[in-house]
């Protein structure tokens, strides 16, 4: 039996396909142990959203190699998508396996140790021309696996669609992940029936560009159009117009025994009133959205490639309140985009104190090669970029306060998940449906449990305190 350790970089769509690895790795009579332990085998599952993303999937790769110069280290990701030749000529690098290729890592792994190590001890390092690549091509085909266990004992994340058709002016993910592949609905219903099943109370929707969830199954049916050309394609043929992402979620609402479903970022183009008042409809869906505004500069999002304005975004997140008053809503923001200027980001500013989004995540603009965005002019330098993320960081801990806030005195219900030790107490900790983590005072394991209370105060930045 041979010990192989993994270790997961990036989004929750890396963090489902690391489930399965995983998952098939252990049935294949592996043995799965801690990253910081001596294995036999390494795997790093990549990303490269960001230049930062792309240094810690290196320095992760290398920290492998260095706590065993024996092991394979085998790399898999978006990284390998987008760094192969880097990753061929890395020392550290043994096995690289492309993104649709996940699903059969244990197989991969099998024959590779047996074509090399059948006679002999797992290998000191490689020279360059020994490293091996497999299948690093895109698939047209979403890439069907069945996951019944995950590292989390509460919640699972659930894959449903993969790859995007948007091509954002900054960002590489489309050349990482390919073009839209949906997953079909009976498979999603059986995946998560089985969790189910076996306990898990919360799913969470995720996919590369989930609101595009079906327009390769428009595709099937009106021809190449509209998997070629679904960002400019009329308002009536989109497929998220066609209801097939609400669709799921109506069917997901009526298994017995899930008591929540979460969905992962959504376009804003997505939320119309018909969506909403469905969505709304469906009980088990928590109050807690996700849409992706990048900026709150027309200009800007014109540069970027976004196909919607400030002021339709607006719209959305008001259409989303008056169905969920109480709803938390998060977004990503981007500073430093080429060409922002002190007035646009300004707007930004003024943009984001009007909304008040629960949680920001504000990134400083990544140049990612072979993106427009990396060739632009007006290149904004990192020191205006640091302190633009900083005045937007300092608001996001002032709202995300202000939100929390108004739960003191109300009674919620929280999904406990672990038991941690706070100032010499022991607590059960869990999150709301809004993602609100709270901590109840507790000796007694609760994991997996709902248990209701009332917030009564901050804990400290990170926890609510419930009696």
């Amino acid at each position: 039996m041979k010990s192989v350790a993994l270790h997961n970089l990036g989004c929750k769509v890396n963090s489902y396909e690391f489930d399965v690895m995983q998952q098939m790795l252990q049935e294949n009579g592996f043995q799965i142990v801690s990253f910081d332990e001596r294995a036999d085998v390494y795997v790093v599952n990549t990303c490269t959203v960001t230049n930062m993303a792309d240094r810690k999937s290196r320095q992760m790769l290398h920290k492998a190699k260095k706590m065993n110069p024996q092991a394979v280290v085998v790399a898999t990701g978006c990284y390998v998508q987008t760094g192969q030749e880097d990753l061929i000529e890395d020392l550290a690098v043994d096995l690289i396996i492309g993104n649709n290729k996940k699903a059969e890592l244990a197989d991969i792994l099998l024959e590779y140790l047996k074509n090399n190590f059948a006679e002999q001890p797992l290998h000191a390092r490689k020279t360059l021309d020994e490293t091996t690549v497999i299948d690093i091509n895109h698939t047209d085909e979403f890439e069907e696996v069945q996951l019944y266990k995950t590292a989390e004992h509460t919640r699972a994340y659930i894959k449903i669609q993969d790859g995007c058709n948007q091509f954002c002016s900054y960002c590489i993910i489309p050349y990482a992940r390919g073009r839209v592949r949906s997953r079909k609905k009976e498979d999603v219903i059986s995946e998560i029936q089985g969790l189910v099943n076996r306990g898990y109370q919360e799913v969470v929707l995720t996919g590369i560009h989930l609101s595009s969830y079906g327009v390769d199954f428009l595709a099937k049916t009106e021809g190449d159009y509209l998997a070629e050309k679904a960002v400019g394609a009329s308002k009536k043929t989109l497929a998220f117009e066609r209801g097939f992402l609400i669709d799921l979620i109506e069917a997901i609402q009526k298994l017995d025994g899930l008591h929540r479903i979460r969905l992962g970022s959504l376009e804003p183009r997505i939320i119309t009133e018909d969506f909403v008042t469905r969505l709304a409809a469906c009980s088990k869906v928590c109050p807690h959205f996700h849409l992706s505004l990048q900026s709150g500069s027309d200009d800007t999002l014109k540069r970027m490639n976004r196909y919607y304005s400030a002021a339709e975004f607006k719209e959305k997140v008001a259409l989303l309140r008056t169905k969920y008053p109480y709803g938390a809503i998060t977004t990503d923001v981007i500073v430093g985009f080429p060409g922002e200027t002190e007035a646009e980001f300004l707007e930004t500013k003024k943009y984001l104190e009007d909304i008040r989004f629960f949680e920001m995540h504000v990134f400083k603009f990544s140049k990612r090669k072979n993106t427009p965005a990396a060739t632009m002019k007006q290149q904004v330098p990192d020191s205006v970029k640091q302190l633009r993320s900083d005045i937007l960081l300092e608001m996001a801990q002032e709202y995300s306060k202000e939100f929390r806030n108004a739960f003191i005195g109300k009674e919620v219900e929280v999904l406990m998940e672990e038991e941690k030790t706070i100032d010499g107490i022991y607590y059960q900790i869990g999150h709301t449906p809004e993602y609100i983590k709270v901590a109840f005072p507790s000796v007694e394991k609760r994991t997996n449990q709902i248990v209701r209370g009332i917030v009564t105060d901050f804990l400290d930045t990170d926890y609510m305190l419930m009696n």
